[in-house]
């Protein structure tokens, strides 16, 4: 597999640190709200190249961390009258529900920042024994950028351009304008811990490197994010994290492209907001995956109503193949061209994975999905032997779901009015009193509900 890694600028043969084995981190939300569409991106690339991964035959660690306490959790939590803990454990919560809409699986470790206070102090205890940070004697603690020669790397930023648009807040202590908080003195009204420094708390940079560093050691395979973390964010973890170690940091840097919404930039000024909660109000989650995995992660991405509902209709098709792989007609012979078709299924895997291999080519591995899925639906458009059946949906699954697109089971409540209507008709039905049950159909979709028949029984789903 050849993954594109921002240190390098090229697309880079992956050669995990261990055989069989892969540790990798990605960056998670800040917990003071639901998250939004873009934040939906790097969740669902990170989750699938986890899932490729998998499906590919490694051992897989990934870190997804949960960032509980920052100035923006502060300030909600304050205007709430709640504590910050409080206020993380809500939105952890809310994130959950989101993720798991969206197909993400739960990552092997969610550390959460407060957790890892010990880890984060001794780190930067280390840094400040090793000449690369400094205390101010406002409880403040600061690395020195100009310490570490490596400053730059991952983002090609010129130091000294750096400086010349570097501001001060005047509360800081800084001796450098590039310098940035590893730990901050408490401040009145904020939540702080311990420290050889004073009462305090973490800033947000140290906060990754500490917990990636606890769970995955001092060096591990793949660090991902959003494009926009690349500086400062990703910089400054390297910075530190090399400094304090001496040793590389991530050895692949992997990041996402922006989202748009209807062309233009995704901003609350602008109105183009949207949480992925907002977005669920309309549509199965799966759809918003499904379009996310539509363009390979490292091209900018355009989100529209339009585009939404082609995806919807997309995943559709796909669903509808399954569907028609499970209600194929069972015939006991095999007929001529059911084996070489059999032959044939080998070659959809081989090019899924090429486009897989070729630096998580999402849009192209789709691509085999679309194709393998109209000469499925083909296949059992007559009767096939039952043993060939499973094997065309066992390779079908297997491809849906290394992209998360499987169908999940849904606890989907109905009214009881409702259900009182499928059961009569049912009823209706078996007394083979057709146009009674006709009627009762047309009165659930008046209600907004459709009737699904299949050999397993009647199905209701929400229009």
């Amino acid at each position: 597999m050849y993954i594109y890694n921002t240190m390098s600028r090229k697309k880079e043969l992956f050669v995990p640190l261990k055989e069989g084995k892969v540790s990798m981190y990605a960056c998670g939300p800040t917990v003071y709200n639901f998250f939004h569409i873009g934040n939906a991106r790097p969740f669902i690339v990170f989750d699938t190249l986890r899932r490729y991964l998998e499906y590919r035959g490694y051992q897989v660690t990934f870190v997804q961390n949960f960032t509980d306490i920052d100035d923006k959790m502060i300030r909600r939590a304050n205007e709430e009258g709640i504590t910050v803990k409080e206020l993380g454990d809500r939105f952890i919560k809310e994130y959950y529900t989101d993720a798991d809409a969206l197909g993400v699986k739960r990552a092997t470790v969610n550390p959460r920042a407060t957790e890892h206070i010990q880890d984060i102090i001794d780190l930067v205890q280390t840094l400040i024994a090793k000449g690369h940070a400094y205390p101010a004697s406002n409880g403040d603690v600061y690395f020195s950028v100009r310490s570490w020669p490596g400053y730059g790397k991952l983002s090609g930023q010129n130091i000294d351009d750096l400086e010349n648009g570097a501001r001060v807040d005047p509360t800081e202590e800084k001796r450098d304008p590039l310098d940035f908080a590893l730990w901050k003195g408490q401040k009145p009204g904020e939540p702080a811990w311990p420290s050889p420094w004073g009462m305090g708390r973490p800033g947000w940079h140290i906060e990754c490197s500490a917990m990636s560093m606890a769970i995955l050691g001092q060096s591990f395979d793949i660090h991902g994010g959003g494009q926009d973390l690349i500086f400062p964010h990703h910089e400054n973890e390297i910075a530190q994290s090399e400094a304090a170690t001496g040793k590389p940091f991530a050895h692949y840097w992997m990041h996402n492209g922006f989202i748009n919404v209807d062309n233009q930039k995704m901003s609350k000024s602008l109105g183009n907001f949207f949480t992925v909660r907002d977005i669920a109000k309309e549509y199965d989650l799966d759809v918003v995956r499904l379009f996310m995995l539509s363009v390979q992660y490292r091209n900018p991405i355009n989100f529209s109503r339009d585009l939404i509902q082609q995806a919807a209709t997309a995943l559709q098709r796909l669903r509808t193949a399954l569907d028609r792989l499970k209600e194929a007609p069972v015939a006991e012979a095999a007929a001529e061209d059911e084996q070489p078709f059999l032959d044939s299924l080998e070659g959809y895997r081989t090019r899924f994975n090429e486009a897989m291999d070729d630096d998580l080519n999402t849009a192209d591995a789709l691509g085999v999905l679309f194709d393998l899925a109209r000469a499925a639906n083909t296949f059992v458009s007559v009767p096939r032997t039952k043993a060939a059946i499973e094997s065309v949906t066992k390779t079908y699954t297997e491809l849906m779901d290394v992209l998360g697109l499987m169908p999940r089971e849904k606890a989907e409540e109905f009214p009881a009015e409702v259900l009182a209507l499928l059961e009569e008709r049912q009823t209706a039905r078996k007394n083979k009193d057709y146009a009674r049950a006709d009627q009762l159909r047309e009165q659930l979709k008046e209600l907004g509900y459709a009737i699904e028949d299949s050999r397993q029984g009647a199905k209701l789903k929400k229009l």
